[in-house]
């Protein structure tokens, strides 16, 4: 690491300082989210065991429902770890080359989630207005084909964000990462020289996934409920909307904290540095944290079985 006019030539090493003005209270802070973190991994592997081990789980449905919990699994464990360090252990450091893949790693595995949300719309779709096609369309080798292909997407578009910032950001201004984890535009504003492609890249990955993901999760969901609203009987109307309303409620989870992290960190000028960093946190904690709870609540067959497991357990 070599320092020039006040500048620093490729760091090697970058200090994140957690929430920047709650610097003295982060070790309290800490403990909700690592309560966050444990109901998670306990949540998604719950359900994983269950898909699993369960035959008539194994349909289109609960496949990607295993999918995204995989996926929080690992979004969640990419942030904790490290953070609790800062926040408990007070080691705030981290190589740089390590700062950057956990940045892709983040990104890759958000992207991938909202591109599994994606994948159980049209999965919906598909079942409630096409219902005589469903089992022909998604099939287990599609499912395959899903579930890499949104994972290469997301992997391929965040990877150019790494590769931008390796070959285009020379000197930086300060090796002091305001955040708790590594946030991309937190990386590029440590740059001492114009970085504009690295900020408009960024909008772009954020657009062609997130901002187009949205738009047509949304497209289907309308096709969805005009379908629904025009089923002749009211039982049937009931059990089509009964099946989307955990889906729902995951998808609003998700995109409602990203879209208000995303705009307050960029727009929100005035507001206090630690609320974007807590939002940034909540945003990729509590996704995982809630997405077992409330499939667990709303889809039956899982919720059997989750009463069945700890009910034979008690009776025993």
């Amino acid at each position: 690491m070599f320092k020039f006019n006040g500048t620093v030539l490729m760091p090697s090493v970058l200090t994140l300082i957690g929430i920047p003005g709650l610097e003295s209270v982060q070790c309290w802070i800490g403990i909700p989210f690592c309560a966050m973190y444990i109901v998670a991994l306990f949540g998604n592997f719950l359900l994983l065991v269950i898909i699993k081990s369960e035959q008539s789980l194994h349909e289109p449905m609960y496949l990607f429902l295993a999918m995204l919990g995989v996926t929080d699994i690992a979004l969640s464990t990419c942030i904790l770890p490290k953070m609790l360090g800062i926040f408990w252990f007070h080691v705030p450091d981290i190589y740089f080359d390590v700062c950057l893949l956990q940045m892709w790693l983040i990104h890759t595995f958000q992207s991938t989630e909202s591109g599994i949300l994606l994948a159980m719309a049209l999965d919906r779709y598909v079942a409630i207005c096409h219902p005589l096609r469903h089992a022909t369309i998604f099939t287990h080798q599609l499912l395959t084909q899903i579930g890499v292909g949104v994972t290469l997407r997301a992997a391929f578009l965040v990877a150019a964000c790494l590769i931008l910032i390796k070959c285009l950001v020379k000197y930086y201004q300060t090796t002091v990462v305001s955040h708790s984890y590594c946030e991309h535009m937190a990386i590029v504003k440590l740059a001492a020289e114009d970085v504009g492609i690295n900020k408009i890249y960024g909008l772009f990955v954020a657009f062609s996934i997130l901002g187009l993901d949205v738009i047509f999760i949304t497209l289907s969901y309308i096709r969805i409920f005009v379908t629904v609203f025009t089923l002749p009987q009211k039982e049937a109307r009931f059990k089509a909307f009964n099946t989307c309303i955990a889906h729902i409620c995951v998808f609003l989870e998700f995109y409602l904290l990203a879209f208000f992290s995303f705009f307050t960190h960029r727009f929100g000028f005035h507001i206090p540095p630690y609320i974007h960093i807590l939002l940034s946190n909540l945003y990729l904690l509590v996704p995982p944290m809630l997405n077992p709870v409330v499939y667990g609540v709303k889809t039956k067959h899982i919720r059997d079985r989750v009463s069945k497991i700890f009910c034979s357990k008690d009776a025993s």
